[in-house]
Order: structure tokens, then C-alpha cells, then sequence
């Protein structure tokens, strides 16, 4: 470490160490108690500009203190009484700098009243976060004041290990205050590593989890009084939702869907057969109501990439050559008619079984 007097007066950065040399030198002296430059530059294997400038450097520091009348002799001093004095300046602006801090953030929150004024005089008590880290906040702190309930709907096969951390770290500590933790996952989930491993762990504090094929988008409500829906614009916003009716109605479409899902486990342990024919019938539902490949794709919470090779799979378990003639085989061979009852899978008219690829990661 080269030191330098700074115009802030400060001895050394944040970010500065001491350096090999440095420590060599401060060693040799606090041991041998005398300064030897020559026998010191060859113990050290240093040439003579280098040990000045080491000398220099652990002096100005306040490592090592020239003796009064000889500027030759020198002794090493505590460290811990060094870092206390170099380390003071930095120290001072920090808690400054802290100060400066806590008055501002004071300063913001003197106006909250204010805000929270406007928002009780908003009669749809709708209101828009535009930016992705301002939703991190604001999510965060409705999860620190839920008191019973937090209802989630979370589409997609896949989410972050970095997402799951964070996740895992807020579930945890609301769960630790008895609040109850119910989300939603499409099937695809069960497929990803990470989000198995996390529904592990936050399973075994308590939450609950499902999964479903189609679920109707994402959504975080917290004790049936706060909703968050994704802002439509696709720009990582949230809208929020106060309305008390808004959110009655947000919780029956999920509690009707909770209902209908099923408990979240690996889709191996389930069959991945069973897994595939369940799937596929969803696919023909969608196709039957004229869907594009990439509503289907969004509905199942699956890569286009993957929801065209199921598509592509069940046209040549059909024998069709067109989406049209998929549709008219679908028909004769009444293969959605009767909406709990699909057949035996290894059925002729039903087609050859075939084993599911997990779906692709993206």
C-alpha cells in the first residue's frame, strides 16, 4: 500500500491494505527490536529505494516511530494505538455521513402521513410503482406488516436461485410470525432444481404450495386488504391494490384455483406418464379455443421453444398434418369430451404413450 496525504486529510481509503512489504518491515523491526537497513534489504530481499519507501509509508501510517535524536533508530508501534489515529478521519466522516443519512431518511418519512392521506382519499385506492426496486420495497414492507395471511400466484416454470434466496430469507420471517403462506406454481415448477429445494425448506416452516397447468397471472396478496398485480406495460412495475372489493374478487379467483390444483411435489414421483397426459390434454383445450403458440405458452408457464415441441409431439400422436386436421381428430375420437374422464393412456385410439422431456429452463 502506497500511502498519500489526501486532500480530506484522511490517511488511507476504505479500500486500502497493507501490503506485503509493509507487513515484511513491520515484522522485522517489532522482532529484532533495532533498524538495520543493510541487513534488513537483505533478510527481506528488498533493494534499498524499496525499503525507504516501505519505511516511509508504516511511519506515515504511525506504525513505526523515529527515534527523537536519531533519525536512524526506530521502533514499532501497537497497532491497535496506529489504527486508532489513522483510522479516526475516516471514521468521523462516516458517522457524518450516517447522520446526514438518518436526517434525510427522518425528513422523507415526516411526509408518509401525508401520502397516506392522499391514498385514503383515492376512491379506487389504486396506485402504480413504476420501477422494479421500488416493488422490492414496497413488497418487503407489506410483508412486514402482514399479520395472517399472504396469498401468491407465482406462473412460470422457473425463478432465480438469487430470487429464491430472498425469497426464503422475507417467507421465513413472516412465517416465523404465524402468518400463513399459500402460493401457486404452473406444474414446470416442479420440474426446476432451485424452486424444489426452496418449496422444501419454506414447506417445512410451514407455507403451502400447489401447482397448477393454467393459472390467471401473477399476483401477491397480503391479509386480503393489499393486492400487487404486474403493471401491463412489461416494464417490471406493479400496480397496488387497496379496493376492497378489487381484492375480494382477486382472492376467489385464487382460491378457486388453489382448489382445483394439486400439492407441489417432483413430477418424477408423480409419473412423469401422467404428467404428460395431463398436459397434453390442457394443450388440445387451448388449441381448441384457437390460442397461438405463444398465449399457450404464457397460460402453461413454459418456453415457446417447449410448447412448441408438445405441440408438435401431439400433432404426430394424431396423425395430423395441420392444426385443422388436429381439431377434426380431436372430435371423432372424443378426446375431450368428459372433462375427468381420460381414457387409458395406452389406449389405441389415444394414440402411442410417450415419455415427457422436463421442460426447457428459459
Amino acid at each position: 500500500m502506497t500511502l498519500r496525504q489526501p486532500a480530506n486529510g484522511n490517511l488511507f481509503g476504505a479500500g486500502d491494505r497493507l501490503g506485503a512489504e509493509e507487513v515484511a518491515v513491520y515484522r522485522w523491526l517489532a522482532t529484532h527490536r533495532q533498524f538495520d537497513p543493510s541487513r534488513m534489504a537483505q533478510d527481506l530481499g528488498l533493494d534499498e529505494a524499496a525499503l525507504t519507501r516501505t519505511v516511509d509509508s508504516l511511519v506515515q501510517l504511525g506504525l513505526l516511530q523515529r527515534d527523537a535524536e536519531d533519525d536512524h533508530v526506530m521502533r514499532a508501534v501497537d497497532p491497535h494505538l496506529a489504527a486508532a489515529v489513522a483510522t479516526a478521519p475516516l471514521e468521523r466522516l462516516i458517522r457524518e455521513q450516517q447522520n446526514s443519512l438518518r436526517a434525510f431518511r427522518d425528513q422523507l418519512a415526516q411526509l408518509s402521513s401525508h401520502y397516506e392521506e392522499g391514498l385514503r382519499g383515492t376512491p379506487a385506492a389504486l396506485q402504480t410503482i413504476p420501477a422494479l426496486s421500488e416493488v422490492r420495497v414496497a413488497l418487503d414492507r407489506a410483508a412486514q406488516l402482514c399479520r395472517e395471511e399472504m396469498l401468491t400466484v407465482q406462473p412460470g416454470g422457473t425463478r432465480a436461485p438469487e430470487v429464491l434466496e430472498d425469497a426464503l430469507a422475507r417467507d421465513s420471517e413472516v412465517l416465523a410470525r404465524g402468518v400463513r403462506i399459500r402460493t401457486l406454481y404452473h406444474h414446470t415448477a416442479r420440474f426446476n432444481g432451485p424452486s424444489q429445494a426452496y418449496v422444501a425448506m419454506a414447506s417445512a416452516l410451514g407455507a403451502e404450495y400447489r401447482t397448477a397447468h393454467q393459472l390467471f397471472g401473477r399476483m401477491i396478496v397480503f391479509d386480503r386488504e393489499l393486492a400487487f398485480l404486474p403493471d401491463h406495460t412489461g416494464t417490471w412495475g406493479a400496480v397496488v391494490i387497496r379496493e376492497p372489493s378489487v381484492v375480494h374478487f382477486l382472492c376467489d379467483l385464487f382460491e378457486q384455483a388453489w382448489t382445483e390444483a394439486q400439492p407441489f411435489s417432483d413430477a418424477a414421483a408423480d409419473g412423469l406418464e401422467a404428467v404428460a397426459k395431463d398436459l397434453d390434454r390442457t394443450i388440445l383445450r387451448l388449441l381448441a379455443t384457437g390460442r397461438k403458440d405463444e398465449a399457450i405458452a404464457r397460460r402453461l408457464g413454459m418456453s415457446l421453444r417447449t410448447t412448441r415441441k408438445h405441440i408438435a409431439d401431439i400433432m404426430q400422436t394424431l396423425g395430423a398434418e395441420s392444426r385443422f386436421q388436429a381439431g377434426f381428430a380431436v372430435a371423432e375420437r372424443g378426446l375431450l369430451d368428459g372433462d375427468g374422464d381420460e381414457g387409458d393412456p395406452d389406449a389405441p385410439e389415444n394414440g402411442p404413450a410417450r415419455r415427457p422431456a422436463p421442460p426447457d429452463p428459459v
